[in-house]
């Protein structure tokens, strides 16, 4: 006899109000939805994180563009944006309608394997910690540190593709392609180029993750305490967590963003000679080139593109999760019949 599905829903809403041992957790319990049903599988949660992760880099795309351009520190006169708005409507009217699209394919290929790497190792990496810091419950270091040692693994793959996109973003980009931009960079530069901003990555990375993993867990605390399978709470917890993380740490996105680009205006104009490279290096030359204001270049076209894209990860990733559950529960249901 065949199980209905709803059976498979009712096993599934049951294991969210369920500790391990079975016991129910009590209204004012902290188990969290995300470690719930706790038999969810690694291959669970890592094709809901690569499918989250191509869809929250692909779908805000466009604006992500901007921001690169907006980020250049001596740009040229045909490239200075006053808003995102009017930075997209001249791009697409002077350089073609899929102009703000240069560089998707190589931010496909790295988005999908670094976040499946992501979510999977922030989440069993989380309840290991949180078992040993608060028993079980959910401990706000746990989720910071999770968050940021599944940074390391996330920009190892991530890092030669944002090296590649942000060249082809930018204005006069002389690459006609993708290959094109990997051979020319490894022939001139080295492969070294394509690691070159990965320090300065982490040290953006690590305490953006940290802060956007915490706000998130915060935020869901107040909307939604059981964690149930919710999606207007992991939309705007999720955009709220993009949004805060993402102006805190811009000042090291500009530093990272003249290193993927190596822009020669800028480097020319306060006499570096060669590639520039090192966070230390950045720093200085984005002081000397544009003071203080320099360091928070392109902030709003930053949280513009942080707070949906984010919203989208999250909101995605706890659906594929809730969905695959269901499926394989539904599976399990069916077997058992036979």
């Amino acid at each position: 006899m065949e199980l209905s599905s709803d059976s498979a829903v009712a096993r599934l809403e049951m294991s969210q109000v369920q500790g391990e041992d079975g016991e129910p957790f009590s209204e004012s319990s902290d188990g969290c939805y995300e470690s719930l049903p706790p038999h969810v599988s690694v291959t669970t949660h890592m094709t809901a994180g690569a499918v989250a992760g191509i869809l929250e880099h692909t779908v805000m795309y466009p604006v992500d563009s901007v921001k690169t351009r907006m980020q250049s520190l001596q740009p040229d006169p045909n490239a200075q944006y006053k808003s995102v708005y009017e930075a997209l409507k001249r791009i697409i009217k002077t350089e073609g309608l899929f102009r703000p699209l240069r560089g998707l394919n190589i931010t496909m290929m790295g988005a999908g394997p670094a976040h499946a790497l992501y979510f999977a190792c922030y989440e069993r990496l989380k309840h290991s910690l949180s078992d040993i810091i608060q028993s079980g419950g959910n401990s706000h270091i746990a989720n910071g540190v999770a968050g940021s040692v599944a940074t390391v693994l996330h920009d190892a793959i991530m890092n030669p593709a944002e090296v590649v996109k942000q060249r082809m973003q930018m204005y006069n980009s002389p690459y006609r392609g993708l290959w094109d931009c990997v051979r020319t960079v490894t022939h001139t530069e080295g492969v070294g180029a394509f690691y070159r901003s990965y320090s300065t990555q982490l040290t953006m990375n690590i305490p953006f993750q940290a802060v956007h993993f915490i706000t998130y867990e915060l935020m869901q605390e107040q909307l939604n305490p059981h964690r149930r399978y919710n999606p207007g709470s992991h939309i705007l917890s999720g955009a709220a967590a993009g949004a805060v993380s993402a102006a805190v740490t811009t000042p090291l996105d500009v530093c990272k963003t003249l290193l993927n680009t190596q822009e020669n205006v800028a480097l020319t104009s306060v006499n570096v000679s060669g590639h520039l490279s090192g966070m230390a290096n950045a720093f200085r030359t984005v002081y000397r080139v544009g003071g203080l204001a320099a360091f928070f270049k392109g902030v709003q076209a930053r949280i513009i593109y942080q707070m949906p894209s984010t919203a989208i990860a999250w909101s995605v990733y706890e659906f594929f999760k809730y969905f695959l559950t269901k499926q394989r529960l539904e599976q399990e249901a069916a077997s058992g019949q036979l």
